[in-house]
């Protein structure tokens, strides 16, 4: 647990969020252990990360008991609706037709991997006709690739991991992730390469499902609030220099 404390001087908005994030009497967390910057699972079994603190005080702040519910990419989570309550996930306008987001907590960057000898050196060289790029299906990096890739084509894997997988084999020609997965697993790989300048930036938030704020609508407003608050007092930060992850920063006050 962070050293900082915070929380919210509002029992009325509470109430509202409790009946949303806890139903069943307690707060079902979905958290994407796929992506390493917000979510580590040990050698033992134990979990840590800014998500898994956030969730953890999300909890407390409730005054119920936190389940996690784990998944190894975001895209599973995603599909995973209706076993979990609340979630931490990247802003996305897809996304958001069926989940509501709060203010980001985080920042994060993807960028793309290529084997050493690959000509390209940029993410513009990338998105060229004839080009292949693996990712891990409906990650952030994903949906932002569908929407903004003009010439290369997407080839889908059920994770990162295995996208990179079709990089080593010859199948693809770069293979796009978060960069701290992606720089973690070229650093074991000589024959991979990581560039240096990202293709996005990542927002990550909370949300919801939209369907469950029709049970009490300002619920969303206090989840905002209290990630802010979180934000503010230092958690997220100390949270995140704990895990050493380097690679995120606390998003700005909203």
């Amino acid at each position: 647990m962070a050293a900082s404390s915070f929380s919210l001087d509002d029992q009325a908005g509470r109430e509202q969020a409790l009946s949303v994030l806890a139903p069943q009497g307690r707060l079902r967390a979905a958290i994407n252990f796929g992506n390493a910057a917000l979510a580590q699972r040990g050698a033992a079994g134990e979990v840590s990360g800014v998500s898994v603190d956030l969730a953890g005080a999300l909890a407390r702040e409730l005054g119920v008991p936190c389940e996690y519910v784990g998944y190894e990419a975001a895209g599973k989570v995603s599909e995973g609706m209706g076993q979990w309550d609340v979630a931490f996930l990247a802003i996305d306008p897809v996304r958001a037709e069926r989940l509501a987001f709060t203010s980001p907590y985080v920042l994060i960057s993807a960028c793309y991997m290529v084997r050493t000898d690959s000509p390209l050196q940029t993410p513009a060289e990338v998105d060229a006709p004839g080009h292949r790029v693996g990712v891990g299906r409906n990650a952030a990096y994903d949906l932002h690739l569908t929407r903004t890739l003009r010439h290369a084509q997407l080839v889908r894997c059920d994770t990162a991991p295995e996208a990179f997988a079709l990089l080593e084999s010859g199948r693809v020609d770069a293979a796009a992730g978060v960069r701290r997965v992606v720089q973690q697993y070229a650093a074991e790989r000589r024959h991979l390469r990581v560039m240096a300048e990202d293709f996005m930036g990542i927002e990550q938030a909370v949300c919801v499902p939209r369907d469950a704020l029709a049970r009490a609508p300002q619920a969303l407003a206090w989840l905002t609030r209290w990630v802010e608050a979180a934000k503010r007092s230092g958690f997220v930060a100390e949270s995140l220099a704990r895990s050493g992850q380097v690679e995120a920063s606390v998003a700005p006050a909203a």
